[in-house]
């Protein structure tokens, strides 16, 4: 069998794989809604995986509802350095803002052995003591999840956004749909998929919006 490769300079490569995106899209009849056209297509394109035109939800406006939250200097808090490497720390500092990891923190390792709770737990109740709006960014832990959920129904916090993608197989499911009954504005992907890489492509697409890229 004879391999042909395509021709691409490096610094095309991204655009042509969005071009093949929205190509295969239409190929399959989907349209995506134009508000959340360019976040689906930055999570296919981090995955390969089309599915997220179906698993990603959206509360209504919650892109619009980002991008306002960042201008107003809105941190983003993640849950993996993974994440927190991938998102596009540029963009952020030019309204303020910066993107955290409590994870690695000592002082979190220690509430979490204290009360016997996971570090994405204590990572949270760290991250309310952060007097800046904020955006979660939950690629990996559902308890993080399930932290924020018990915080907002107690009304000890209110994030500008979730970005609800653990992925995984024990509570991650059960997790992200708690956070679609709240009222705060969220983009979760239903189901087991997800990941950290997922999380910090939502991100970028949100910033990317505000920067000069459009795709």
């Amino acid at each position: 069998m004879k391999i042909e490769l395509q021709n691409v300079l490096p610094d095309e490569i991204e655009k042509r794989s969005f071009e093949l995106i929205s190509m295969e899209l239409k190929e399959k009849g989907i349209v995506l809604p134009k508000e959340n056209e360019l976040v689906i297509k930055r999570a296919i394109h981090t995955s390969a995986d089309f599915d997220y035109t179906e698993n990603l939800v959206f509360s209504e406006h919650a892109v619009q509802k980002a991008m306002e939250a960042i201008r107003n200097g809105a941190c983003i808090v993640t849950d993996t350095q993974m994440a927190k490497a991938g998102i596009n720390k540029k963009i952020l500092a030019k309204y303020g803002g910066e993107v955290l990891c409590f994870m690695s923190d000592e002082d979190v390792a220690i509430q979490a052995k204290k009360h016997g709770t996971t570090r994405a737990t204590a990572s949270i109740d760290k991250a309310i003591t952060y007097q800046k709006p904020l955006i979660f960014a939950i690629g990996n832990a559902p308890t993080a999840l399930v932290r924020l959920y018990e915080l907002i129904s107690e009304q000890k916090i209110k994030p500008q956004l979730i970005i609800g993608v653990p992925v995984g197989f024990v509570n991650v499911v059960e997790s992200k749909e708690l956070i679609l009954q709240t009222d705060i504005p969220y983009i979760v992907a239903r189901g087991r998929k997800g990941g950290s890489n997922i999380a910090a492509a939502i991100c970028n697409a949100i910033l990317y919006q505000m920067g000069d890229r459009d795709f």
